[in-house]
């Protein structure tokens, strides 16, 4: 049936949760519903793709790890420059180390071994190679479920509740 994205009352992604787990929290008032598409439980019922909580949750901020797994995950596995998609994908600092870039997500983004090497030890600019997005930190922890959930035509209801997809 799928999964249902839950926000929290101020409209920011909490977490995804199962169509069940979704529709309990729904008959017992302490969500509301915001989305569905059109798939019905029990002919008058309409199932949940979206819902919002009532009352506030509040969730302590989590730190995503920096590292080469996420960083091909937050750039969807492509390389940043030429758009390459495979395996022999490395990572490449925007401003070269060795001109005081530091190890961050603002500075780090995904390459294809042949535009790592043929920016070498240059900024984008002076190799006069256009980075396809802005390299940035992740919201949350939520982010790559999320994005995960919307590829392709899945979720679409999900789009405008979340920044950045």
């Amino acid at each position: 049936m799928g999964k249902v994205l839950v926000l929290n009352a101020s409209y920011e992604p909490l977490n995804i949760t199962s169509w069940r787990r979704a529709v309990v929290l729904l008959l017992k008032g302490k969500a509301e519903q915001l989305e569905h598409n059109g798939k019905y439980l029990y002919s008058e019922f309409p199932l949940p793709t979206v819902i919002r909580l009532r009352y506030y949750v509040r969730v302590p901020y989590k730190e995503i790890p920096l590292t080469r797994r996420n960083l091909l995950e937050r750039d969807n596995h492509t390389c940043q420059y030429c758009g390459y998609r495979g395996e022999q994908l490395t990572l490449d600092h925007v401003s070269p180390r060795s001109r005081g870039g530091i190890d961050s997500w603002e500075n780090l983004v995904t390459a294809c071994v042949r535009c790592n090497v043929k920016k070498g030890n240059r900024t984008p600019e002076e190799a006069k190679m256009h980075l396809r997005s802005s390299p940035r930190r992740p919201h949350s922890s939520l982010h790559f479920e999320i994005v995960k959930h919307t590829k392709g035509n899945h979720n679409q209801e999900w789009r405008k509740y979340v920044i950045g997809i």
